[in-house]
């Protein structure tokens, strides 16, 4: 939400660890090629991958290449563009537990420093697997290529920041352990702990149609709202990733971060200003405030799932159980829909419910906030259609806009009530294409804007509030799994999980 013109990113080395996978080659390489093509990426700018896979500096530049031509939003590719680009693009090979790739990389950045003019600024990108991030930090600190403050050049300091790709943790006590590790060689301004949703177009407008429209704010509370909803849904299983998913689970991969981010922005009191701190803070409250889920409470309040064989758009889809790389026994769940509450002046008494599934009957990422019906005495009797209470739904993907539900009379000389969609598509409104997540993100990495970053504390709260589900979960045996089928909405009927009172299992025998 910070404007780009108050801050204009100095010229830097970005060296991305895990260089030769699948995040680089779709995300990263051609988001910094079309910072590059809007003239927004710093002149001069420097990027080195580091990766165990051998590889020349010309072969690293033909495959970023040829991911750029696949996979970039503007098409076709400007070959001068990206020539120029290439030409400041290098490869180091090194194991991520061996100090000798780090001291060559090391050497190397200081030599472009003085051939290429980058100035001693560095951004580490760790898009790598979980397991091996302290030891690229502890081996790159001990290479002296990290530092809380550096000097260079004699009197001129110069920057470093490091993007950590999520999961960051895999519980509370992992969490806390790698931030500990981080707090050891880090100052929490170095830190960028990278959500791409938080980048996306629709996520950054939820503040700007909050805190910019008067016609909102005034009803955004527990007088008005009926509840709020966050949906992420996809359509698709595994698709490959069946080895990771099965030690994660949907609550992992998706609730405690995606959504609860999402939840945040929607849910946070307007902060004093759009500097980075003032937002985090709000949004440090929200989470503080998110009633945690533990013990029978967690089988009263939350559905988790598990979906099986099926048939989609006419073809035959395999069970979870039967994705590549995932154990035939796996108690693992691939939906979770819960209900809490936001224990604050604003949203008390408002459900809150929150969804994540994979193999769901649509392809979805919204927010959503329902208001109260009015009251019967003129409309009550009206015959017609039965009316819908208000809804204001925010959509990040597909589609991304905005729309409301409201009443209006239908055309002719009586009186029928009907609902309708009032839509705003940001696609017609802004024909020019809208700028990837990534590309918003990894400019503000290098103007140092950690606005849209999750800091500590939050990281922290939100594994706090997916803890007491796991442990709950821990001591009880899940349901008959699969329990869903594939192209549904999931093991519970809407009208159940939208049902305030109700629980979302029969409790068990000995439950009080």
């Amino acid at each position: 939400m910070v404007e780009l013109a108050r801050y204009r990113p100095e010229r830097c080395i970005i060296v991305i660890f895990g260089a030769s996978g699948d995040l680089t080659q779709r995300k990263l390489a051609p988001a910094l090629y079309n910072l590059a093509r809007e003239d927004l990426l710093p002149e001069g700018t420097v990027l080195v991958g580091y990766g165990r896979t051998p590889m020349t500096d010309e072969a690293f530049r033909n495959r970023l290449g040829e991911s750029i031509s696949r996979f970039s939003r503007t098409q076709p590719i400007e070959t001068d563009v990206w020539e120029t680009l290439a030409g400041r693009v290098f490869y180091q090979q090194g194991a991520y537990d061996e100090a000798e790739g780090y001291r060559h990389l090391h050497r190397r950045m200081e030599d472009m420093d003085g051939r290429l003019g980058t100035g001693g600024n560095r951004v580490f990108y760790l898009s790598v697997p979980p397991v091996v991030v302290v030891p690229i930090l502890h081996n790159l600190s001990a290479a002296g290529s990290l530092a809380r403050r550096r000097q260079c050049d004699e009197d001129s300091t110069c920057y470093l920041r490091v993007v950590f790709e999520k999961p960051f943790g895999h519980d509370l006590g992992s969490a806390r352990s790698l931030n500990a590790e981080i707090d050891r060689l880090l100052e929490e301004s170095q830190v960028f702990r990278m959500d791409h949703y938080l980048g996306k177009e629709t996520v950054q407008n939820i503040g700007v149609l909050r805190f910019a429209n008067s016609i909102f704010e005034h009803v955004w509370k527990s007088e008005s709202v009926r509840w709020v909803r966050v949906t992420v849904a996809e359509t698709l299983g595994m698709e490959g990733r069946g080895g990771y998913f099965d030690s994660t689970g949907i609550l992992r991969d998706i609730l405690q971060n995606h959504v609860l981010q999402l939840l945040t922005l929607v849910t946070m009191e307007p902060p004093a200003s759009l500097e980075a701190d003032a937002v985090r803070d709000e949004k440090v409250k929200v989470l503080r405030c998110l009633r945690r889920l533990e013990g029978h409470e967690v089988r009263r309040s939350v559905a988790r799932g598990q979906y099986g064989r099926g048939t989609i758009n006419g073809q035959q889809v395999p069970a979870y159980r039967e994705e590549e790389g995932v154990d035939p026994h796996s108690d693992t769940e691939t939906f979770v829909g819960l209900r809490t509450y936001i224990d604050n002046w604003r949203w008390a008494g408002v459900p809150i419910y929150l969804c994540a599934g994979k193999r769901l009957a649509e392809g979805l990422v919204e927010v959503s906030v329902e208001f109260k019906e009015v009251p019967g005495i003129l409309f009550g009797a009206v015959h017609g259609r039965q009316l819908k209470p208000n809804r204001l739904t925010v959509r990040i993907q597909p589609n991304e806009g905005v729309s409301l539900r409201f009443a209006s009379k239908v055309p002719g000389l009586g009186l029928e009530l009907r609902n309708v969609e009032m839509d705003f598509p940001y696609g017609s409104a802004f024909p020019a294409a809208s700028p990837e997540a990534y590309e918003r993100l990894l400019l503000d990495v290098m103007g140092g804007n950690s606005a849209l970053f999750a800091r500590r504390d939050e990281v922290e709260l939100a594994w706090e509030f997916a803890s007491g589900i796991l442990e709950a979960w821990q001591k009880e045996p899940p349901p008959d799994f699969p329990n869903y089928a594939p192209g549904t909405w999931g093991p519970i009927p809407s009208e159940q999980f939208f049902a305030e009172h109700t629980s979302y299992a029969a409790p068990s025998p000995d439950s009080p």
